[in-house]
């Protein structure tokens, strides 16, 4: 009997936790979302603004990297941070996302060096997707979810 509680318990506990791929689906999305974020942001301050390459890559990250923790805090992650920005969870997602820049641009200039540019981005994007998405599942929202399912 005891084992079979054990089981319904279990069985009840990951029926209400929407699955990893559909969190997938759902980070993608934002991340699609982002990328014309980080692409309009870019643009202005490149062309419009005429400011420095790099300086218009960090302002055009920092802008969708804000909207990304706000956005999978509130979609992606609700269950998890019932829909409340913290400070806290905000630095850790800019941490991680910092990390998945390094992973990122390191895997794009190793593998420009065995394949054309393009293939080497469109690798690099799914790299950078697989790194940020861990991330953000297992390290930064994985204190919440520990909390949850104490509760």
């Amino acid at each position: 009997m005891v084992v079979m509680k054990r089981l319904f318990d279990r069985i009840l506990t990951v029926w209400q936790v929407p699955a990893p791929v559909i969190k997938m689906m759902s980070f993608a999305s934002i991340g699609a979302v982002n990328a014309i974020i980080d692409l309009l942001v870019f643009t202005a301050a490149y062309r419009l603004l005429a400011l420095p390459l790099i300086l218009s890559n960090v302002m055009s990250w920092s802008v969708a990297v804000c909207c990304s923790y706000a956005m999978n805090s509130k979609i992606t992650f609700r269950r998890e941070t019932k829909g409340v920005l913290k400070r806290k969870d905000f630095l850790r997602f800019i941490g991680s996302g910092i990390f998945g820049l390094i992973i990122t641009t390191t895997s794009l200039v190793i593998l420009s060096h065995y394949t054309n540019i393009w293939a080497a981005k469109f690798i690099s994007i799914i790299v950078g997707f697989a790194v940020n998405f861990s991330m953000s599942h297992f390290v930064i929202f994985r204190a919440l979810q520990m909390n949850k399912a104490v509760d």
